[in-house]
Protein backbone atom coordinates (compact mmCIF):
# COMPACT_ATOMS: atom_id res chain seq x y z
CA UNK A 1 0.00 0.00 0.00
CA UNK A 2 1.30 3.45 -0.93
CA UNK A 3 2.39 5.52 2.04
CA UNK A 4 1.58 9.23 2.11
CA UNK A 5 3.29 12.42 3.26
CA UNK A 6 2.29 16.02 2.61
CA UNK A 7 3.08 19.70 3.09
CA UNK A 8 0.72 21.69 5.30
CA UNK A 9 0.45 25.47 5.01
CA UNK A 10 -1.41 28.40 3.50
CA UNK A 11 -0.73 28.80 0.69
CA UNK A 12 1.20 25.74 -0.52
CA UNK A 13 0.55 25.90 -4.25
CA UNK A 14 4.11 27.08 -4.99
CA UNK A 15 5.86 24.76 -2.54
CA UNK A 16 8.78 22.83 -4.02
CA UNK A 17 8.48 20.12 -1.38
CA UNK A 18 6.32 17.77 -3.50
CA UNK A 19 8.88 17.80 -6.32
CA UNK A 20 11.76 17.28 -3.88
CA UNK A 21 10.23 14.38 -1.95
CA UNK A 22 8.55 12.62 -4.86
CA UNK A 23 11.86 12.66 -6.75
CA UNK A 24 13.55 11.11 -3.71
CA UNK A 25 10.88 8.42 -3.33
CA UNK A 26 11.14 7.54 -7.01
CA UNK A 27 14.94 7.45 -6.98
CA UNK A 28 14.97 4.96 -4.12
CA UNK A 29 12.02 2.90 -5.35
CA UNK A 30 9.94 3.68 -2.26
CA UNK A 31 6.16 3.29 -2.52
CA UNK A 32 5.42 6.74 -1.13
CA UNK A 33 3.76 9.85 -2.53
CA UNK A 34 3.89 13.43 -1.31
CA UNK A 35 0.94 15.80 -1.66
CA UNK A 36 -0.09 19.37 -0.86
CA UNK A 37 -2.50 19.93 2.03
CA UNK A 38 -3.64 23.57 2.08
CA UNK A 39 -5.01 24.53 5.49
CA UNK A 40 -6.21 28.10 6.14
CA UNK A 41 -4.97 29.72 9.37
CA UNK A 42 -8.40 29.57 11.02
CA UNK A 43 -8.61 25.80 10.42
CA UNK A 44 -5.27 24.86 11.98
CA UNK A 45 -6.93 22.85 14.76
CA UNK A 46 -8.16 20.36 12.13
CA UNK A 47 -4.66 19.35 11.05
CA UNK A 48 -4.47 16.03 12.99
CA UNK A 49 -7.90 14.97 11.71
CA UNK A 50 -6.94 15.86 8.15
CA UNK A 51 -3.73 13.87 8.40
CA UNK A 52 -5.63 10.84 9.70
CA UNK A 53 -8.24 11.18 6.95
CA UNK A 54 -5.59 11.01 4.24
CA UNK A 55 -3.59 8.31 6.02
CA UNK A 56 -0.50 10.50 6.18
CA UNK A 57 2.58 9.09 7.90
CA UNK A 58 4.54 12.32 7.66
CA UNK A 59 4.10 16.00 6.96
CA UNK A 60 6.09 19.15 6.41
CA UNK A 61 4.71 22.23 8.15
CA UNK A 62 5.13 25.72 6.78
CA UNK A 63 3.60 29.14 7.41
CA UNK A 64 1.38 29.95 9.20
CA UNK A 65 1.20 26.73 11.24
CA UNK A 66 4.74 26.17 12.55
CA UNK A 67 3.96 27.57 15.98
CA UNK A 68 0.22 27.05 16.31
CA UNK A 69 0.46 23.32 15.56
CA UNK A 70 2.47 22.60 18.73
CA UNK A 71 -0.41 22.32 21.25
CA UNK A 72 -2.47 20.00 19.02
CA UNK A 73 0.25 17.38 18.49
CA UNK A 74 0.73 14.35 20.76
CA UNK A 75 4.46 14.83 21.30
CA UNK A 76 7.13 17.46 20.59
CA UNK A 77 10.85 16.69 20.45
CA UNK A 78 13.34 18.71 22.49
CA UNK A 79 14.68 20.69 19.53
CA UNK A 80 11.23 21.79 18.34
CA UNK A 81 10.20 22.66 21.89
CA UNK A 82 13.32 24.76 22.43
CA UNK A 83 12.83 26.58 19.13
CA UNK A 84 9.09 26.92 19.65
CA UNK A 85 8.27 25.83 16.10
CA UNK A 86 7.53 22.57 14.27
CA UNK A 87 8.32 22.03 10.61
CA UNK A 88 8.02 18.23 10.47
CA UNK A 89 5.36 15.84 11.72
CA UNK A 90 5.84 12.08 12.07
CA UNK A 91 3.02 9.59 12.67
CA UNK A 92 3.95 7.60 15.76
CA UNK A 93 2.11 5.19 18.09
CA UNK A 94 -1.31 6.22 16.79
CA UNK A 95 -0.57 9.93 17.20
CA UNK A 96 1.58 12.66 15.70
CA UNK A 97 4.97 13.89 16.91
CA UNK A 98 6.43 17.30 16.03
CA UNK A 99 10.06 17.88 15.08
CA UNK A 100 12.15 20.77 13.82
CA UNK A 101 14.69 20.05 11.09
CA UNK A 102 15.30 23.71 10.19
CA UNK A 103 18.17 24.27 12.64
CA UNK A 104 20.22 21.31 11.40
CA UNK A 105 19.21 22.15 7.84
CA UNK A 106 20.59 25.67 8.24
CA UNK A 107 23.88 24.44 9.71
CA UNK A 108 24.38 21.96 6.87
CA UNK A 109 23.49 24.52 4.20
CA UNK A 110 25.95 27.03 5.65
CA UNK A 111 28.62 24.35 5.60
CA UNK A 112 27.89 23.50 1.96
CA UNK A 113 28.20 27.19 1.08
CA UNK A 114 31.55 27.42 2.86
CA UNK A 115 30.18 29.89 5.40
CA UNK A 116 31.99 29.46 8.71
CA UNK A 117 29.81 30.19 11.76
CA UNK A 118 31.91 29.36 14.82
CA UNK A 119 33.22 32.47 16.51
CA UNK A 120 31.47 34.79 14.04
CA UNK A 121 29.06 37.66 14.72
CA UNK A 122 25.91 36.73 12.79
CA UNK A 123 23.09 39.23 12.27
CA UNK A 124 19.70 37.52 11.86
CA UNK A 125 16.85 39.51 10.31
CA UNK A 126 13.44 38.41 11.57
CA UNK A 127 11.99 36.87 14.71
CA UNK A 128 9.58 34.21 13.45
CA UNK A 129 9.89 30.42 13.39
CA UNK A 130 12.67 30.38 10.80
CA UNK A 131 14.65 33.01 12.71
CA UNK A 132 14.32 31.01 15.93
CA UNK A 133 15.66 27.92 14.19
CA UNK A 134 18.62 29.91 12.84
CA UNK A 135 19.45 31.45 16.22
CA UNK A 136 19.23 28.00 17.84
CA UNK A 137 21.58 26.65 15.18
CA UNK A 138 24.00 29.52 15.77
CA UNK A 139 24.03 28.79 19.49
CA UNK A 140 24.91 25.17 18.72
CA UNK A 141 27.63 26.31 16.32
CA UNK A 142 29.20 28.62 18.94
CA UNK A 143 28.45 31.73 16.89
CA UNK A 144 27.41 35.08 18.38
CA UNK A 145 23.88 35.84 17.21
CA UNK A 146 22.46 39.35 16.89
CA UNK A 147 18.72 39.58 16.20
CA UNK A 148 16.93 42.45 14.45
CA UNK A 149 13.21 42.61 13.61
CA UNK A 150 10.67 45.29 12.78
CA UNK A 151 8.96 44.60 16.11
CA UNK A 152 11.50 45.27 18.88
CA UNK A 153 9.52 43.22 21.41
CA UNK A 154 9.84 40.11 19.25
CA UNK A 155 13.55 40.50 18.59
CA UNK A 156 14.15 41.15 22.29
CA UNK A 157 12.19 38.02 23.25
CA UNK A 158 14.08 35.89 20.74
CA UNK A 159 17.44 37.24 21.87
CA UNK A 160 16.60 36.56 25.51
CA UNK A 161 15.44 33.02 24.70
CA UNK A 162 18.80 32.01 23.25
CA UNK A 163 21.21 34.34 25.00
CA UNK A 164 21.68 36.45 21.88
CA UNK A 165 21.77 40.23 21.43
CA UNK A 166 18.91 42.37 20.07
CA UNK A 167 19.64 45.20 17.62
CA UNK A 168 17.20 47.94 16.57
CA UNK A 169 15.81 47.56 13.05
CA UNK A 170 17.89 49.39 10.40
CA UNK A 171 20.83 49.73 12.77
CA UNK A 172 23.98 48.59 10.96
CA UNK A 173 25.85 47.09 13.87
CA UNK A 174 28.99 45.02 13.52
CA UNK A 175 28.54 41.60 11.94
CA UNK A 176 30.44 39.01 9.91
CA UNK A 177 27.51 37.09 8.39
CA UNK A 178 24.00 38.32 7.58
CA UNK A 179 21.07 35.87 7.56
CA UNK A 180 17.72 36.99 6.22
CA UNK A 181 14.98 34.96 7.94
CA UNK A 182 12.10 37.24 6.91
CA UNK A 183 9.66 35.97 4.23
CA UNK A 184 10.40 38.70 1.69
CA UNK A 185 14.08 39.57 1.62
CA UNK A 186 13.13 42.92 0.10
CA UNK A 187 13.83 44.95 3.19
CA UNK A 188 14.25 48.71 3.03
CA UNK A 189 17.50 48.56 4.96
CA UNK A 190 20.45 49.88 2.96
CA UNK A 191 23.04 47.44 4.20
CA UNK A 192 26.68 48.40 4.11
CA UNK A 193 28.19 45.25 2.62
CA UNK A 194 31.78 46.43 2.28
CA UNK A 195 34.11 44.01 4.01
CA UNK A 196 31.33 41.58 4.96
CA UNK A 197 32.22 37.98 4.17
CA UNK A 198 28.82 36.35 3.65
CA UNK A 199 25.07 36.77 3.24
CA UNK A 200 22.63 33.86 3.50
CA UNK A 201 19.06 34.68 2.43
CA UNK A 202 16.57 31.96 3.40
CA UNK A 203 14.21 33.03 0.61
CA UNK A 204 14.51 30.74 -2.41
CA UNK A 205 13.07 30.63 -5.90
CA UNK A 206 13.86 34.22 -6.80
CA UNK A 207 16.72 36.65 -6.18
CA UNK A 208 15.59 39.11 -3.53
CA UNK A 209 16.70 42.74 -3.46
CA UNK A 210 18.89 41.87 -0.49
CA UNK A 211 20.61 39.05 -2.37
CA UNK A 212 21.05 41.15 -5.49
CA UNK A 213 22.54 44.05 -3.51
CA UNK A 214 24.98 41.73 -1.75
CA UNK A 215 26.12 40.13 -5.00
CA UNK A 216 26.48 43.53 -6.67
CA UNK A 217 28.79 44.52 -3.81
CA UNK A 218 30.95 41.44 -4.44
CA UNK A 219 29.88 39.72 -1.23
CA UNK A 220 29.48 35.93 -1.05
CA UNK A 221 25.69 35.55 -1.12
CA UNK A 222 23.64 32.34 -1.01
CA UNK A 223 19.87 31.81 -1.24
CA UNK A 224 17.75 29.42 0.85
CA UNK A 225 17.64 26.49 -1.55
CA UNK A 226 20.35 24.60 0.33
CA UNK A 227 18.54 24.90 3.64
CA UNK A 228 15.29 23.82 1.96
CA UNK A 229 16.95 20.66 0.67
CA UNK A 230 18.77 19.78 3.88
CA UNK A 231 15.76 20.26 6.17
CA UNK A 232 13.72 18.17 3.71
CA UNK A 233 16.37 15.43 3.71
CA UNK A 234 16.30 15.19 7.51
CA UNK A 235 12.48 15.00 7.46
CA UNK A 236 12.64 12.32 4.73
CA UNK A 237 14.87 10.21 6.95
CA UNK A 238 12.58 10.65 9.94
CA UNK A 239 9.61 9.38 7.92
CA UNK A 240 11.25 6.55 6.01
CA UNK A 241 14.26 5.48 8.06
CA UNK A 242 16.21 5.56 4.76
CA UNK A 243 19.17 7.79 3.91
CA UNK A 244 17.99 10.69 1.75
CA UNK A 245 19.37 11.00 -1.83
CA UNK A 246 20.67 14.56 -1.52
CA UNK A 247 21.83 14.96 -5.10
CA UNK A 248 18.40 13.95 -6.42
CA UNK A 249 16.66 16.29 -4.00
CA UNK A 250 18.93 19.19 -4.95
CA UNK A 251 18.23 18.68 -8.64
CA UNK A 252 14.47 18.55 -8.02
CA UNK A 253 14.61 21.69 -5.84
CA UNK A 254 16.51 23.61 -8.51
CA UNK A 255 13.77 22.59 -10.92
Amino acid sequence: MTRVACVIGWPVDRSRSPAIHNAAFEALGLDWRYERLPVPPEEGATIPDRLRAMGAEGASVTMPHKESVIPILDAIDDVARRIGAVNTIVARDGGFAGHNTDADGFRRAAGDAGIALAGRDVLVLGAGGAARAVVAALAGARARAVVSARRPDRSAALAERFGATALPWEAQGAWDVLVNATPAGDESVLWAFAGRPAVLDLVYGRPTRLLEAARAAGVQATDGLGMLVHQAAIAFELWTGVRAPLAVMRAAAAG
